[in-house]
Formats: structure tokens, sequence, C-alpha cells
């Protein structure tokens, strides 16, 4: 494969006949190259599709995820006065709907709203977002549970646009495989890009209006998104509007029957319990050490705008993660990529047990730059294990139920984050690590990064092939795709159903 700049002079040329000759290679041209590349995926794919990733990506998960982790965390602590480990388990139930991802997915490709099957659910998210981000800012003392519900509700909202711009992602990714890296690069571009300017902002939003308050900011992206439902390209399908509504419940038992033939086949379902395993194996502390951020006595007392900038330096770090991986990684075969990721991933979490160890100090290192190589390390590692992942699941997804089979990857995945941090939950509990009593914090990390190692000894899962290969075999396409007379098909729609814009 090309590399990154003449792949997009390549595509340039191709698609403007002015353009005459590529322009002498400076300062000025590398600044312009991001562009050059959004323009060349633009006018390969479509520029609403593209404006839907960034929305989606840059904006629903990144700005607003990165700012809802550091708000939440403030108003378990602040507010509700939650002791850590029961905040673990909270923040695994946000994984609930991300679990649920196969039911959008099938709601997405099986029940089309006036012939749309994606922009009506852009809308359902925004509307679910908007409603719940408002109702936990503007009502005081709410009950614990009241307020766990509107805060899953809001993981709803970002889950349901997430799965609707993946089906696009996963049927422009298996149309044009060439551009599969690309778009899962900038998937990672744009999440990482809006979790810094979520978390360089989120400190001084928690100082200034305090947790509920910030909490009311999380309305606007779900606005956004509901915007978005309007003006995304769609093609719309016309002329079966009775059929979809007769045939609705057989085209799901007909997904799902398809679902599992194809996780059957153990090109998918070994990479798919890999995926699976290496992150619920990878058991999280997050909340353990943010209370040992925060404590005065314990901790190193970082006040609530440095561990904003703590978490936007660690977006930093990921977009450094997501271009080392465009550039230099994404033509490496799955296996090799991810043993190597992981082992690194292991490694820099010792970092961690250092800091809380405070062994920083004693080679005189301060908090305050010691936590920036920390959380830098694990941020460029964490996305370099990452990514291999999201295009390893991509490429598993056959035509015709793309979006709703890379939703069941994609919540195979879910279960295992929601282990990871249950099982995060269980070691801080085991260990008494309490809002006061760190004591033995340093056992809780030390427990996660042993866990760490164990995905290396399951690497025989992962395919050893190259990252733009196909992962199905020809007959698994032909059966899902196509299908006959004799054997069920992820024809979803009548043959004789005609499109229009």
């Amino acid at each position: 494969m090309t590399n990154l700049n003449d792949q997009n002079d390549h595509h340039l040329l191709k698609s403007s006949a002015a353009a005459a000759e590529e322009p002498p290679r400076n300062h000025f041209s590398v600044i312009l190259e991001p562009f050059r590349w959004l323009k060349m995926l633009s006018s390969e794919l479509n520029p609403t599709f593209i404006m839907g990733v960034i929305l989606v990506y840059g904006l629903s998960q990144g700005f607003s995820g990165a700012l809802f982790k550091v708000v939440s965390d403030y108003y378990w602590k602040d507010v509700q006065k939650v002791q850590p480990s029961v905040v673990q388990i909270y923040t695994g139930l946000y994984f609930i709907p991300w679990v649920m991802k196969p039911i959008w997915g099938i709601l997405t490709d099986t029940f089309p709203v006036k012939g749309y099957r994606r922009r009506p659910y852009f809308v359902l998210a925004g509307v679910i977002g908007m409603v719940s981000a408002l109702a936990v800012a503007l009502n005081g003392n709410l009950a614990v549970v009241v307020a766990l519900v509107c805060l899953i509700s809001l993981s709803a909202s970002v889950a349901i646009a997430d799965v609707t711009i993946d089906a696009c992602i996963a049927r422009n990714s298996i149309e044009v495989r060439s551009l599969a890296s690309d778009l899962q690069s900038l998937c990672g571009f744009c999440s990482s890009a809006g979790a810094l300017l979520g978390y360089s902002a989120s400190g001084f939003f928690v100082h200034h209006l305090g947790p509920q308050g910030s909490l009311g900011l999380l309305a606007v992206p779900p606005t956004l998104i509901i915007l978005l439902g309007f003006v995304i390209y769609e093609q719309k399908t016309t002329g079966s509007h009775h059929y979809e509504k007769k045939h609705a419940g057989e085209n799901v038992r007909v997904a799902i029957r398809s679902m599992y033939k194809t996780i059957k086949f153990p090109q998918v379902w070994k990479p798919s319990l890999y995926m699976c395993l290496s992150l619920a194996l990878s058991i999280s502390t997050h909340e353990g050490h943010f209370y040992w951020y925060t404590d005065s006595k314990a901790g190193p007392a970082f006040s609530q705008e440095f561990v904003g900038m703590i978490y936007a330096i660690g977006a930093v770090a990921s977009i450094i993660g997501v271009l080392i991986y465009h550039k230099f990684l994404k033509d490496y075969p799955f296996r090799n990529l991810l043993f190597s990721a992981q082992l690194l991933y292991a490694l820099s979490g010792m970092l961690d047990l250092m800091f809380v160890l405070r062994w920083n100090l004693k080679l005189g290192i301060p908090d305050y730059f010691f936590v920036v190589i920390e959380e830098s390390s694990v941020r460029i590692s964490s996305r370099l294990r990452w990514m291999p992942m999201i295009v390893l699941s991509t490429q598993l997804c056959p035509l015709g139920i793309e979006g709703t089979f890379f939703a069941l990857l994609m919540c195979i995945d879910s279960v295992g984050a929601l282990f990871s941090k249950w099982g995060g939950g269980v070691v801080l509990h085991l260990f008494h690590v309490t809002r006061t009593d760190f004591t033995n914090l340093w056992l809780a990390v030390l427990v996660r990064n042993m866990l760490r190692f164990a995905p290396l000894l399951l690497i025989f899962l992962v395919p050893k092939a190259d990252q733009s290969e196909g992962l199905l075999p020809s007959d698994l396409l032909g059966k899902i795709v196509s299908g006959n007379a004799d054997d069920e098909s992820l024809e979803l729609v009548p043959m004789n159903e005609k499109t229009q814009v």
C-alpha cells in the first residue's frame, strides 16, 4: 500500500481535472495535508457522511465523552458522595447501552422510518441525550437511582448515534476497502481531538459551574446530532413501505439467523473472542486513581483544572497514537501489531504503580511532570492497541448486515469493557480502597498490571492477515449477501424496490 501522500495525490488528481501537478513539499504543504486528506475522503465517499463522522466521533464521543468523564466523576464524588468502588460499578453500567448495540443495529437495518434507515435514529439519539442531560442538570438533590438512569440514558444516546454512523462506516469500508484504515484513522483523530477540547475545558466548567451545572452542557452535542439526522445524505427507499411493515419481524429473524451463521465461522469468532477477553482482562482502576489524585493527604491533591489538563494531555497522546498508527503501522499484519501493542500497553501500566508508590519523588521527578509521562504513555499504547481492533472488526462484517454485525462485534467488545470496569470495582473493594483510605491502592494497580499480560497468551486467535485483506471467505459472502431460494438470505428489501435521493 502506498503512503498517505501518494494515496491522497492519486485521488486528488483523479477527482480534479484542473489539478496539474503536485505542489512542492514545504511546511505549508504539510499543514495542508490533513485538509487534502479530508477532501479526498469527501470526494471518494460523501461530504455529509464525513461531516457525520466528525460530529458523532469528534463532538458526541470525543468532546461530550471527555466532559462527561470528568464531570460525572466529580458529580459522584462531591455531589452524591459515593465510594470509588461503587462508582466503578456505576461506570460499568454506562456500557449497558453499548452492549445493546446489536439491537440498535437491527433497528437501523430492518426498521426504516419513512423510507430512511439511518436518519431517524440520529434524531432519536439526539432527543434522548438532550432530555437526559437537561433532566440531571436542572433538578437538584436527585436520588442516586434517578441520576444513574439519566447518565445511562446519556450513554445510550451516544451508543445509538455511534451504531448508526458505524453502519455507514462499515458499508463504506467494505465497498472501498482501500479506505478502511483511513476511515478508522479519521474516527480516531476526531475522537481524540474532541476529547482534547473536552478535557481541556472540563476543569474550568466544573470549577465555575459545578459538576451538576456542567452536565447541562452535555445537551448541546445531542442537539447537533438531531440536526445531523435531517441533513446527512441517505438514499430513500420507496414503493416498499407496506412490504417493510409487513415483513419487519421476518427481517429481524433473518438478520439474527445470518449473524449466528456468520459468527460460527472460525475466521470470525476467534478474533472476536480475543478482542473481548483482551478488554475484559485489562481491568480498570480509574476511580481509585481519580479519588487518589484529588486527595489532599494521601495523594498529590491535583486541582480540578489540572485533572482536566491531565486528561487533555492524554487526548493529545491519543492523537499521536492515531498518527503513529496511520503513518507507520496500518500495513502491518493484525497478529504482529496486536501482540506488540498489547505488550506495550501492559508495560506502560507499570508507570501507574511507580506513581502510586511515589517512586517518582524518590527519583526527583515532580508529580505534575510524572503524571504527564504516565498518562501519555498509557494513552498512546491504548490507542495503538484499539485502532487495529476496530479495523479488524470492520473486515469481519458481511455486506447486507454490516450495521447489525458491526454492532454485534462492538457489543462483544462492550461486554469486555463492562467486565473490565466491574472487575476493577471488585479489586478496589477487595483491597478496601475507599474515599479516604488508599493504603492498598498499589496492590490493586499491581493486580491490574499483571492481568494486562494475559492477552498475550491468546494472540493465536488473531489472524495473520494484513489489515487491507478481506478476512471473510468468498463462499460466506455469497451466502450472506446473495442467498438463494433454499437458504435464508440478507436481502432485507424486495428486489423490485426503487431508491431515490
